[in-house]
């Protein structure tokens, strides 16, 4: 398969690439900078590195990068500083996936293109419905108006569910959920299920970089795999983090 992978330095992002080479796909990414790069993928043979700020490149620009390619994935996603937060892009996701789906679109792919985007169990699937706490609202309402990364990461999983929505032509797509984000060395098991099953405020869970990462190839990778999860969100958790099955 080729792979257009964005956000690839990031610490989840470059977990995901390495397995997607491991797995003997060909991998291109869009960066603004190779120096997060360990050498082992930077000189790997099935990489094709693209040096630019993916809000900065032309349609034209972005369409060609995206055309040929069976699967996107993004990674996006807001530094933890001041800037980070409250700084321009505000919508760095939610513009990043309206301009791929945009491009995608326009190149008119013979079979739709996959696309999986990585979120936050903290943004609600309106599709189906979520248990989630009165107090859970209240919380969430007032982040709507403190953190825009949190505003982003919902704007952005709705543009799928409604602009995208079920059977398009060019696009499938799934919004993959982790609950509160550690970094671990080695892959672990892990539970992937269709909401939530423990408050992303007030008791979340653990999920590893390296397990989302995981998850996102299988699910760009196994068309079994894909069938389940497709126009989805599913929410991922480390198994040994809770007592639920």
């Amino acid at each position: 398969m080729k792979i257009l992978v964005v956000g690839a330095t990031g610490a989840t992002g470059q977990l995901l690439v390495k397995q997607l080479l491991e797995r003997g796909h060909d991998v291109k990414v869009i960066v603004r900078s190779t120096g997060k790069f360990p050498e082992e993928i930077r000189t790997h043979k099935n990489i094709f590195i693209i040096k630019a700020a993916i809000l900065d490149m032309s349609n034209t620009d972005m369409a060609q990068h995206s055309r040929g390619c069976d699967a996107i994935a993004c990674c996006l996603g807001h530094t933890m500083s001041f800037h980070g937060i409250f700084g321009s892009p505000r919508r760095l996701v939610t513009d990043s996936v309206r301009r791929l789906c945009h491009a995608l679109q326009a190149n008119n792919p013979p079979k739709p293109v996959k696309f999986v985007l990585m979120n936050s169990a903290g943004c609600s699937n309106q599709d189906i419905p979520e248990d989630v706490s009165f107090a859970q609202c209240c919380v969430i309402a007032v982040l709507r108006l403190l953190l825009p990364p949190h505003v982003d990461n919902e704007q952005a999983a709705d543009y799928f569910r409604i602009e995208i929505g079920q059977n398009h032509p060019a696009i499938e797509w799934s919004v993959v959920r982790p609950d509160n984000l550690i970094d671990e060395n080695t892959i672990s098991p892990y539970k992937v299920h269709i909401s939530p099953i423990r408050s992303a405020i007030f008791d979340p869970g653990k999920t590893s970089r390296i397990n989302v990462a995981h998850f996102m190839a299988d699910l760009m990778s196994d068309p079994a795999i894909w069938s389940v999860w497709k126009e989805q969100m599913p929410v991922i958790y480390n198994q040994l983090t809770h007592n639920k099955n």
